[in-house]
């Protein structure tokens, strides 16, 4: 409990898990181009491919506002404090600010911050990983055949930044020189490709 004289109620506010929007799609979808073709090489090598991906698309997770040094977390063992709500709560969507750090401020000596228990949102998620896939017979009666496969994860290259369950990817402590910045990105486009042989 971070106030002991408040009890639950100081700490009460979102779960750290909460995601006000999730969906999650996945798909198979067999490209149709060329895949009767009755030319036998362009039907094997252009027709029969297959195109699959998940997608993940989230709101932000619940963001929990610190402070730097408060005089009363170094008192009170297990205790934690949050800042003052001194202006209205906005969100820049920048890199230095994803939120306005303007907006809060030190309590008084010896007090208790107002602002409540995660009480702010980190940025949310879309994300595309897509992989094209094509399966060449080699031979039919033996079964043999080789598979190529090439993948992608971040596939559009959105700039997706971090802002996990734990706080990380944006700085929440007041205090701190960067305060309110975001800190962290999920990777950038990354390919991938790979083949099998079956025989």
């Amino acid at each position: 409990m971070s106030n002991p004289y408040a009890g639950w109620k100081y700490d009460n506010g979102p779960s750290i898990f909460d995601r006000t929007n999730v969906a999650f799609v996945n798909f198979v979808y067999d490209i149709p181009i060329l895949k009767n073709s009755d030319n036998h090489l362009l039907k094997a090598t252009v027709g029969g491919w297959e195109v699959s991906g998940i997608v993940t698309m989230e709101s932000g997770a619940p963001l929990n506002i610190g402070l730097t040094g408060s005089n009363i977390t170094s008192i009170i063992p297990e205790s934690s404090n949050r800042p003052n709500l001194t202006g209205t709560i906005s969100y820049p969507h920048t890199v230095n600010e994803w939120f306005n750090p303007a907006a809060f401020s030190d309590p008084a000596p010896g007090a208790w911050g107002d602002l409540g228990h995660d009480a702010l949102r980190g940025p949310g998620r879309d994300n595309w990983n897509l992989s094209l896939f094509e399966s060449f017979l080699i031979s039919e009666s033996r079964g043999s055949r080789l598979e190529i496969r090439a993948e992608s994860f971040n596939t559009w290259n959105h700039t997706q930044f971090e802002g996990n369950v734990n706080g990380g990817g944006i700085s929440t402590n007041l205090g701190a020189s960067n305060f309110g910045a975001v800190t962290s990105a999920y990777d950038p486009r990354v390919f991938q490709f790979g083949g099998k042989l079956l025989f």
